[in-house]
């Protein structure tokens, strides 16, 4: 099984962080190493690919809370494990509850604020980049805990590159000029992952605590990607938890 993990977040052992792939699942086909129950792979092959992610990060899936992501930016605090619906972005301040962002091309957005002890994982797809998820999640981090942005670390995980993301005028002209580029047949190329960086220093997160994975999902075959493979593409998980 491929794990995707965090050089930022390592400097901090109470962190634990990783991201699945596609690799190392039961599931057939293109569906591999799926966690998602809603993409019509088999319950039962999901429930396994679960257990084995989860094993190999060394939690319970007891001990995760989840999203049901719709594109919003919707920001729901945690205190406990389970499935919390309509929001795309969580924060925690509790030891071992650990923090699920369901992806196939959107863009995972995990922090970590070391002082208050406080994280959050956020679902940024392109709707929830413009929506500024980013900015309203540390905003509330701000308001319910104190956290500056100074000090939060940020960790940007793979997803759809502007090698391969293709999208209309209309989707492109949302977003800084610097993170689109002219492509072919009248559309354009965007990097969500440059705009979610803007984003962070734009509220004063420092660049020297900002890592971003450069792995595309749509180029990549190690990853889940909807834009690729359509109706047969699963989804990973990124997680985020503090430990005891």
């Amino acid at each position: 099984m491929t794990i995707i993990h965090s050089e930022i977040f390592k400097q901090y052992p109470e962190i634990l962080f990783g991201m699945s792939t596609n690799s190392g699942g039961v599931s057939s086909g293109s569906f591999g190493l799926n966690l998602s129950f809603h993409v019509n792979d088999n319950p039962d092959d999901v429930k396994e690919n679960r257990k084995r992610f989860f094993a190999e990060l060394g939690i319970s899936e007891d001990h995760v809370a989840f999203t049901r992501q719709q594109h919003t930016v919707n920001i729901v605090t945690v205190n406990q494990s389970g499935i919390n619906e309509n929001c795309d972005a969580l924060i925690t301040e509790k030891k071992n509850i650990f923090l699920s962002i369901s992806i196939a091309d959107c863009t995972p957005v995990m922090l970590y604020d070391p002082r208050k002890k406080i994280i959050a994982g956020i679902h940024a797809g392109w709707r929830g980049t413009t929506g500024r998820i980013v900015e309203k999640t540390l905003l509330q981090l701000k308001h319910e805990y104190g956290s500056t942005p100074e000090e939060i670390i940020a960790f940007i995980g793979p997803s759809a590159g502007n090698c391969c993301y293709e999208v209309g005028e209309e989707v492109a002209s949302q977003f800084p000029a610097q993170c689109s580029s002219v492509g072919t047949n009248g559309k354009y190329l965007l990097d969500v992952k440059r705009a979610n960086v803007i984003q962070l220093l734009e509220c004063g997160v420092q660049n020297s605590n900002i890592e971003v994975n450069k792995d595309c999902t749509i180029q990549n075959e190690l990853y889940h990607s909807h834009r690729r493979d359509g109706i047969r593409s699963g989804r990973m998980m990124a997680i985020i938890g503090m430990t005891k």
